[in-house]
């Protein structure tokens, strides 16, 4: 099957994420967005509002945080930061999972949870990608996630939030975000109408191509403008005329 340079470009939720952007580098972040025409802009929930005036009258959709990045607030505060969110003109929500209580094996609320939150989000008129943080969990967790979220008709699972860092036998911090074994492992595990988003470590065009894959339909990124000016490089298309005759502009600070 042939690739165009559309499908590229919406397998992408560009992460406008780190704690430390300014809304001047949010505001260039989604005028980055909005040039490649990326799937949608992922934002910090005070963002909601800025992201959907510059993304009006195109088809580049608002993604929001809930529960971000740690996933351990009260129920009632991811569904009331959906619901803003959502009010305020997002379209999409990335909600984090509450992982004590995945890890402590408190199944029936984690599944509570994400009914409630995705109930919410779907009667709002937005989809619910819930986060994993793949890093603290092992493979039953993961298989586990999938079936909740399957039995729940979610939109999509999601690998991590790019910021889920894991102490290392040195004590330092790092994480591996989405993984081929994880990957594969998801899109075996859930329903065929559940997508997979990968977000952590996907830089490049050949990362995204592999994901792709591996049954990936959606990376969460912050090398978008280094991934897609690559595509054009290699010949995928059509390209829209204004990225013929442009030239790279601002790097977002790196956060997946």
């Amino acid at each position: 099957m042939n690739i165009s340079f559309r499908d590229l470009a919406k397998m992408i939720d560009h992460s406008l994420l780190h704690p430390t952007m300014t809304d001047e580098q949010v505001r260039a972040g989604c005028e980055l967005s909005r040039k490649y025409g990326v799937a949608s802009a992922c934002v910090k929930p005070y963002s909601v509002p800025l992201a959907a005036e510059i993304f009006a009258g195109s088809d580049v959709l608002v993604c929001a945080v809930a529960g971000f990045p740690h996933g351990n607030n009260h129920t009632g505060i991811k569904i009331a930061e959906a619901q803003r969110a959502i009010a305020e003109g997002a379209k999409e929500i990335d909600v984090v999972v509450n992982n004590g209580k995945v890890l402590g094996g408190s199944w029936n609320d984690v599944s509570a949870e994400i009914k409630a939150v995705n109930d919410a989000v779907v009667s709002g008129g937005a989809i619910l990608k819930v986060i994993f943080e793949n890093d603290y969990l092992k493979n039953e967790h993961i298989v586990r996630l999938c079936e909740i979220c399957s039995e729940h008709r979610v939109a999509f699972v999601k690998t991590s939030t790019g910021y889920g860092f894991v102490k290392q036998p040195d004590g330092a911090y790092n994480y591996k975000g989405a993984t081929e074994e994880h990957l594969k492992l998801m899109r075996k595990t859930c329903a065929p109408g559940v997508q997979i988003k990968a977000a952590g470590g996907v830089r490049t065009l050949d990362d995204m191509l592999a994901v792709r894959s591996w049954g990936v339909s959606r990376i969460g990124a912050t090398a978008t403008e280094t991934i897609l000016s690559d595509a054009i490089k290699r010949g995928y298309g059509p390209v829209p005329a204004h990225l013929l005759a442009a030239r790279p502009s601002a790097v977002t600070p790196a956060g997946y």
